[in-house]
Order: C-alpha cells, then structure tokens, then sequence
C-alpha cells in the first residue's frame, strides 16, 4: 500500500497472568470484579452481531492516521480502506474491529464509524457490519446508521485504531465489572493497570464490551469546522456530547504505552439497537453500571499513515 507502514512486535502475556493483573487493577476502581479466561462466545449472534464468530487467530493493532489529520483544520485527502488495510498489517481476509472516522466523501459529512467487517479474500467478497453515527440534521440527535447499507463503502476517514485477526473461535479473557467507584474509566483502568505492571514491555488488546445497565457520555463529530480548532476547549466545543443508554456494544482497542510511534493510546466506539452510538467516553452512572468485555493481547503493532510532525 501507498501509506508508510512501521511495524512493532508486542510484548504477549500468557491470558492467565493478563487475568490477574487486569483483576488487581479494575479492583481498585469497581465494587465487583471477575476476570477469568473463557471460550469467546459467538459473537456474530445479537447482541453483538459482527462479521465474524471470534476474537482469535493471528491478532494485530493497526493505528492509521492520526488526530493531527483532523485538527486544526482536516485534511480530505486522507481516505482509506478497510481491504487494503488488512493487506497492509498482512492479514488479507480479516476480521477487523475498532473505532475510526467514517468516510465524509461517503456520508457526506463528518461522522464516526464502529468498523466491523471481514475483508474480502480467499475469492469472497467482504462482510461488512460496520455502523456508522452522524448528527440528525433534522432533530439534531444521533443517526445511527448501518455503514455498508446505507454507503456501500469499506472506506473510512482520518484516523483509525483497529484490531485485526482471523476471527476465529478460542479463550479469551472474559472482563465483569460492576459499580464504578474509582475516577478512570474501564478502558482507562485497563490500560493504565498494564502500564504499570509491564513497564517498558508494550501490551496492546484489543476486542469488545458491553456496557449492560446504566448510562455513558458519548460524543459524535458534526460537520466538519470551517475554524481551526486549536485548544481542547474549541475541540470540546465543537463536538456534541450525548448521555446514551445501555445496552451499549462497543468496539475497543488500547495499549499500554507508545512506542514511539505517536501512538492513540486508547480508542473505543460504540454502537447499538436502539439508535445510539459513537465515540464511548465513560459511564455517567457508576453506582449501577455494569461492564462485560472480551479481549486478547495482540502480536503485533502496525503503525499506518503516521502524521509527520511538523
């Protein structure tokens, strides 16, 4: 592909160690905490409803792009796609999960997408299941949208943070949390618990949740600014901010530090049946939220497209 990639392997912790730490960790920060390696369940049955059955088989990261590619003023030519972004971390016919921006040359506007989709190979063509949220510009509200549907496109904008791997069925680590009683957030404590205990050995993970009760603070980007965003306050000003209700089925990629590579450390989109979803940023109900997620480490890390600094 066109884009420079670097790549990096990634420190793989045996999941009954990732188990432990991640137990001690999320204790701190949640009244309830179960931590347990388990078979992943189907995950192309509902809720979930992915393009593929499992987490397991070959699993990698790719961060594309960047946030330098948005602010202060977006760049349009940065559009790329999921098919070639499987070739690209080497892995053609994938399932690929995580948070991105959709494609505004598809939607037509500024929008966030729940990337979900087995690329096409092997002599079959994609499964995309990916969703997509964009501001109702009649009511203002969330447009939940399913992506390959509504724009026929395998295409997003921007930025991505993406977990990739076969899809096939295999253990997992299986995450219960309940009643938030610490500051950071699941995904937060999470990756700053692996932080802490790998040090300077990076860990990324990717895979999914969901937030079963309770209520989370989630925005989408509207319409692209015709003003430099050039502080966290214009930023914030910019994006619309929702209180959005479970159940909510988010896709989730994180690693425990950069390596150098300018790195989002962090990214989770949501989506769900009800009409919500976009960019998860914490639940706004601690005393009755209820969290269950699957992950598995990743191998390696495939640093796509990465903003030159000026």
């Amino acid at each position: 592909m066109a884009a420079r990639v670097e790549k990096s392997l990634l420190h793989v912790p045996s999941l009954q160690e990732l188990c432990e730490v991640l137990q001690e960790g999320l204790k701190k920060n949640f009244a309830e905490v179960q931590v347990s390696v388990v078979d992943c369940p189907d995950l192309a049955q509902e809720p979930y409803t992915f393009a593929a059955s499992g987490l397991c088989g070959k699993p990698r990261i790719a961060d594309v792009g960047g946030v330098p590619y948005l602010l202060p003023l977006p760049q349009t030519d940065k559009i790329y796609n999921l098919n070639t972004i499987a070739e690209g971390v080497e892995l053609p016919s994938a399932f690929i999960l995580g948070a991105s921006a959709a494609s505004f040359k598809a939607v037509g506007v500024n929008a966030e997408l729940m990337p979900n989709i087995f690329t096409k190979g092997n002599g079959k063509d994609e499964v995309n299941h990916s969703y997509s949220a964009k501001i109702d510009p009649v009511t203002g509200g969330c447009l939940l949208e399913k992506y390959d549907e509504k724009y026929k496109t395998c295409d997003f904008a921007l930025l991505a943070n993406l977990y990739i791997s076969e899809g096939r069925p295999g253990k997992v680590v299986e995450v219960r949390s309940c009643r938030r009683t610490g500051q950071n957030n699941f995904v937060s404590c999470m990756r700053e618990t692996l932080e802490k205990h790998f040090g300077d050995k990076p860990v990324g993970v990717g895979g999914t949740f969901l937030i079963q009760k309770g209520k989370a603070k989630i925005h989408i980007m509207p319409e692209f600014s015709s003003c430099p965003l050039n502080s966290d306050e214009e930023l914030n000003n910019w994006l619309k901010f929702f209180d959005m209700s479970a159940p909510l089925i988010c896709q989730s990629v994180f690693v425990s530090h950069d390596l150098g590579f300018d790195l989002r450390v962090e990214h989770t989109h949501c989506f769900s049946h009800h009409g919500e979803g976009g960019h998860f940023h914490y639940d706004t109900t601690p005393d009755t939220v209820e969290y269950l997620g699957y992950f598995l480490p990743a191998d390696y890390i495939y640093r796509i497209d990465r903003p030159k600094k000026i």
